[in-house]
């Protein structure tokens, strides 16, 4: 029985002088694989920076985030390819009611959309909103987004912020309604794009007549973007009769755009409450079938007040 219980504290005290050396043991077995976790770690990092670099280029652009200012211009890149894709139009408008550029005296840094007090104003942009404001003087009630693309939107005299500060929004999410506040005596939308606090002219990216984008993608060069701007107003600006940003229209007829080659000129109609396909067809001397076609509508399709619909 002695002798037993010698063996067992003998093999027991070996036991115990072992434990140190296979704890050892295990440590050296799991560097490689802390090692090898380390590189993948190192690996996804950088994936990450890059994924987020590419889809966020205006992290590349913009040095500071202030609440403060509308805009603040820096230097501007030689050529910088902006995304345009997964957009939404800021406004179901189609009527332009001024261009970028010169305007009594004085340089108009956006366009002007006509749109009535309450309508719904939308992000252009995936980004987030940087400065919810009132300027008497100026903008009215207006929201600035920086973008993920690497541009910044401002939306001038809305008559109601839908949104606040630093507020992560989407394209498409609805961020103040049209109004007339500020310098303006007419409800539209003043409607801003800009690079690096640089305003470039909306119509060089944006076509509010086809409600649509000119490509997926616009290649802003330093060297010739304000003559492309020259071009821009010609193809998608106001085109026609000038109207100011004030005056008030129900409707404008458009002389459509020159790439688009249409043999008349397009005629919009705003949709009133309580009118229907019938009521409109019959009020501006065409048929149903007609609006339905130029406007990709269902007969049972429900319109809405402040709607734009073509009618020839």
């Amino acid at each position: 029985m002695n002798q037993k219980i010698r063996i067992f504290t003998i093999l027991s005290i070996i036991t115990l002088c072992s434990l140190p050396s296979l704890g050892q043991d295990l440590l050296a077995r799991q560097a490689p694989i802390d090692h090898n976790m380390k590189a993948i770690d190192s690996l996804t990092l950088k994936r990450l920076i890059f994924t987020e670099s590419f889809e966020s280029p205006s992290e590349d652009l913009y040095d500071e985030w202030s609440n403060k200012y509308a805009h603040h211009e820096t230097a501007l890149p030689d050529s910088f390819r902006i995304s345009l894709r997964d957009f939404c139009m800021p406004t179901t408008s189609r009527v332009l009611t001024s261009n970028f550029g010169a305007r009594w005296g004085r340089q108009h840094k956006g366009l002007d959309i006509k749109v009535y007090i309450g309508d719904t104003i939308r992000a252009a942009f995936s980004g987030k909103v940087r400065v919810v404001r009132y300027e008497r003087r100026g903008y009215g009630n207006y929201v600035v987004i920086r973008h993920n693309n690497g541009l910044e939107t401002i939306y001038g005299h809305l008559s109601k912020h839908l949104v606040e500060e630093n507020q992560e929004v989407r394209a498409g999410e609805p961020i103040g309604l049209g109004g007339n506040t500020g310098r303006s005596t007419g409800s539209h939308l003043h409607f801003e794009t800009r690079l690096c606090g640089v305003a470039l002219n909306p119509a060089l990216m944006f076509d509010f007549r086809n409600q649509d984008v000119v490509d997926d993608y616009y290649m802003f060069r330093k060297d010739s973007y304000k003559q492309e701007s020259v071009l821009a107003n010609r193809v998608r600006g106001v085109g026609g009769p000038r109207f100011s940003g004030d005056v008030e229209e129900e409707e404008v007829e458009l002389a459509a755009a020159p790439a688009a080659n249409y043999a008349q000129e397009s005629r919009f109609h705003k949709v009133r409450k309580g009118e229907t396909l019938y009521s409109i067809a019959r009020k501006r001397g065409t048929t149903i079938d007609a609006i339905m076609k130029l406007n990709h509508l269902h007969r049972s399709a429900k319109l809405r007040p402040g709607q734009i619909l073509k009618y020839n």
